[in-house]
């Protein structure tokens, strides 16, 4: 039996992530899994105030070198998200995954049997791949927040103002229906065998809300002040 875990969100680089600690889970789990999957904003180039945008992108090249060097019996898998989707970062990855045979990198989702695994930036409206390429596309280049910006998101994180927003903003079954519908856009739905859906993006925990012949999964994300765990997936 394939032991496989699911983990987004860490927002490492970004002074509000709590990733470092959650890193140290992940080693935990990856001693004993055949997979991770890493799903999207494992890195937060735009509030990745203290470095440069190169810096940044050597940096979490060399988290994923040492996570893959360290396990080199586990297989990861990187599903990027919409915080990580820039392009030097994406050049560095790709170069990385060429020479180290127990990484996978995909730009928008990744199946594995019945389970598909994605960043939950795809539940706006509507959304379907071409729709998809061409936001993401925005965040190519993006600019990096300077310190003022940080330092307030760092002061509504210690206040703990940001809890409320996820569960309000990100209600499960509208979620849910958004996913849906941007799989069925990609082939990728309950007709072809799709059965359990592990997403990130939203900030909020999800344990397997069932909804239209889909199990979703969310781990939460490991920001200070928020709800955060490493999901095991459903076997095949």
């Amino acid at each position: 039996m394939t032991k496989t875990y699911f983990v987004s969100d860490l927002h490492l680089l970004a002074g509000h992530s709590d990733g470092d600690r959650a890193l140290a889970e992940i080693r935990q789990v990856a001693r004993h899994a055949d997979v991770v999957v890493l799903g999207g904003d494992i890195f937060d180039f735009r509030w990745a105030s203290t470095l440069t945008m190169e810096e940044a992108a050597r940096q979490a090249v060399e988290y994923l070198r040492r996570l893959t060097g360290q396990f080199p019996g586990c297989q990861f898998h990187y599903v990027l998200g919409n915080h990580d989707y820039h392009r030097q970062f994406l050049g560095r990855l790709g170069e990385l995954a060429d020479g180290t045979p127990n990484l996978a990198w995909h730009r928008f989702h990744w199946r594995m049997g019945p389970n598909v695994f994605l960043h939950g930036d795809v539940m706006r409206r509507r959304m379907n791949a071409q729709r998809l390429a061409r936001s993401r596309s925005r965040w190519l280049d993006q600019r990096q927040r300077g310190a003022l910006r940080s330092g307030l998101y760092e002061m509504i994180v210690a206040a703990g103002l940001h809890r409320p927003i996820p569960p309000l903003v990100h209600r499960k079954r509208k979620v849910a229906r958004r996913i849906l519908a941007y799989l069925g856009q990609i082939g990728h739905g309950p007709e072809q065998g799709v059965r359990h859906v592990y997403f990130g993006h939203t900030h909020r925990q999800l344990g397997a809300f069932h909804y239209r012949g889909i199990t979703f999964h969310n781990g939460g994300a490991a920001i200070k002040g928020l709800k955060y765990r490493i999901v095991r997936v459903e076997s095949a």
